[in-house]
């Protein structure tokens, strides 16, 4: 890279296939990739998970961020496999390491008691990253992902760095909310925790410290990943209480909506899936559909449609009213098949197992996740159910779609940004460029019949072939959405510099005591927390 070339560092706490939970860490990754081909010198920051450190390339040692708000920290450089993304890893093992692939939550789905240190600790290292590294290129453009990375651009205006912020919100009902006392251990000074409107560049949220409101009020630009999702926080219904604040920061909020790997999701050339095919020859998905039947424990039936429900097994996804619509569907339509792939709520496990159990050679279901299942699930199926309470942008149907996989999906957020719906009767009416089927409402009845019009659909092959390949021939790419953040990064970093604000030295200041003590200052706070709660 030139030393003209814009240097951008992306903050999150995931990048596939370092470290993943969901579709932030696909999309951290593959928009860094997309990045790096237009000419953007992206690197990503990222927690010293040990499943990260087995899974990078050449990792080198850089040296030592000292009094992190979780104690000290080693800088790693290494480079991601399959890319030229360069990746920063923040080795702090009392934080990241012994936990395996569980990145935020125990075996029994609570959330680490020590997650604020973890996060805080990340958006610190890129504040000091912002200002100076030994070792690493300083950014021109900090680039925060999801309240884990949300106090990076707050730590930033107080470290005084020239670079700008943009975060990205990628779903605002996770806001990472915690109490006001642990402010001091993340340097944070007591008036940005007064009572909005007085202070406002206050990040205090119903008496809690906010991540995600830290980041909304101090980053110089925001984003969410769909142009729909960033209309809709705005209001009662989608704004999780943050809709005020956002409403203030509202000028600096645009929409962009996410992009895939389509060199990875491509079914022409994807080495996991049964046999290859293209939109102009659909063979290959009756192999890979036969194959989809037989790991499901599904009849072996090649006109049954096969519904795909590929996701998290919650509420947000309205996996509860899934498990009602299904026997209704299941009974309705006789020759219809379902194939899950998911985790989650426990009581939505339990019972989906059972309606699989009720229900033998038409509804199989595997309880976790693997790329390679999911790569199958997407082939081998005809049709996708993604129903959702609200979606910010959702990749799962665009890699369905990629597949020749049609969406039967709620009209909200990047779904309904993402697909275009069919006309009321695919048979009598032209299809025009529609790609799937969208749906209102949150009822067991509102999935049913939208699941109607798509096997409707499905009963004449002439028009879903035209679905098929109009749906497989949509540029689900990263080239437009990179370009648009190319264009926002060249904007801010043409303006002006953002304010500084100083941090006042004061009794409720960061305590200014010997560095190796802040690690112990801040489980002694942690423990009160918990003896508190």
């Amino acid at each position: 890279m030139s030393h003209n070339v814009l240097n951008v560092l992306m903050v999150a706490a995931e990048a596939a296939p370092l470290a993943k939970s969901g579709g932030l860490g696909d999309m951290v990754s593959s928009q860094s990739m997309a990045l790096r081909r237009r000419g953007v010198d992206a690197s990503i920051l990222l927690p010293g998970y040990e499943c990260a450190f087995e899974r990078v390339i050449a990792p080198t040692p850089l040296g030592y961020i000292r009094d992190l708000p979780g104690g000290d920290a080693r800088l790693w450089r290494a480079a991601m496999p399959d890319s030229d993304v360069p990746v920063l890893l923040l080795q702090m093992d009392h934080l990241f390491a012994g936990r395996g692939s569980r990145l935020y939550q125990d075996e029994d789905g609570r959330d680490y008691i020590d997650n604020f240190a973890r996060f805080a600790s990340l958006s610190a290292a890129a504040a000091r990253i912002a200002i100076g590294v030994r070792g690493v290129k300083r950014p021109r453009i900090v680039h925060a992902h999801d309240w884990h990375a949300g106090l990076t651009p707050l730590l930033m205006k107080l470290a005084g760095a020239s670079a700008r912020s943009v975060f990205t919100i990628h779903n605002l009902a996770f806001q990472g909310n915690y109490p006001l006392g642990l402010a001091p251990y993340a340097g944070i000074p007591s008036e940005l925790l007064a009572p909005a409107p007085r202070e406002p560049r206050s990040i205090e949220f119903y008496d809690t410290l906010s991540f995600m409101k830290s980041a909304i009020v101090h980053a110089d630009a925001l984003n969410a990943v769909s142009e729909r999702y960033a209309r809709e926080i705005l209001t009662p219904q989608f704004g999780n209480r943050m809709e005020g604040v956002l409403a203030a920061h509202a000028h600096k909020l645009t929409g962009i909506v996410n992009g895939i790997d389509d060199a990875l999701w491509n079914p022409q050339t994807d080495t996991l899936i049964a046999h290859p095919y293209g939109p102009d020859d659909l063979v290959g998905k009756h192999a890979c559909k036969k194959a989809l039947q037989q790991s499901y424990g599904l009849h072996i039936d090649p006109f049954a449609p096969l519904v795909a429900i590929g996701s998290r097994l919650s509420t947000q996804k309205l996996a509860d009213v899934v498990c009602e619509a299904l026997p209704a569907a299941l009974a309705r339509w006789p020759r219809v098949q379902f194939a899950v792939l998911g985790q989650g709520d426990a009581a939505i496990e339990d019972s989906l197992r059972k309606l699989a159990a009720e229900w033998p050679g038409r509804l199989g279901v595997h309880i976790g996740y693997d790329e390679t299942r999911a790569h199958r699930l997407h082939a081998g199926a005809d049709i996708l159910l993604h129903a959702s309470r609200f979606e910010p942008c959702g990749l799962t149907q665009l890699y369905a779609m990629r597949y020749g996989t049609i969406p039967v999906a709620s009209r909200v957020g990047g779904l309904a940004d993402t697909i275009a719906d069919c006309p009321p009767s695919a048979v009598t009416h032209p299809i025009g460029h529609a790609t799937g089927f969208l749906f209102d409402g949150e009822r067991a009845s509102d999935i049913f019949h939208a699941l109607g019009r798509a096997f409707d659909a499905f009963a004449h092959p002439q028009a879903w072939r035209v679905l098929q390949r109009n749906a497989m021939q949509r540029d689900s790419s990263w080239d437009a959405p990179a370009a648009r953040y190319h264009d926002l990064y060249r904007a801010l970093v043409g303006g002006q510099s953002a304010p500084v604000v100083r941090a006042p030295r004061h009794a409720n200041a960061a305590p200014p005591a010997r560095r190796t003590s802040t690690a112990q200052r801040h489980r002694r706070t942690l423990a009160d927390v918990r003896r508190s709660a």
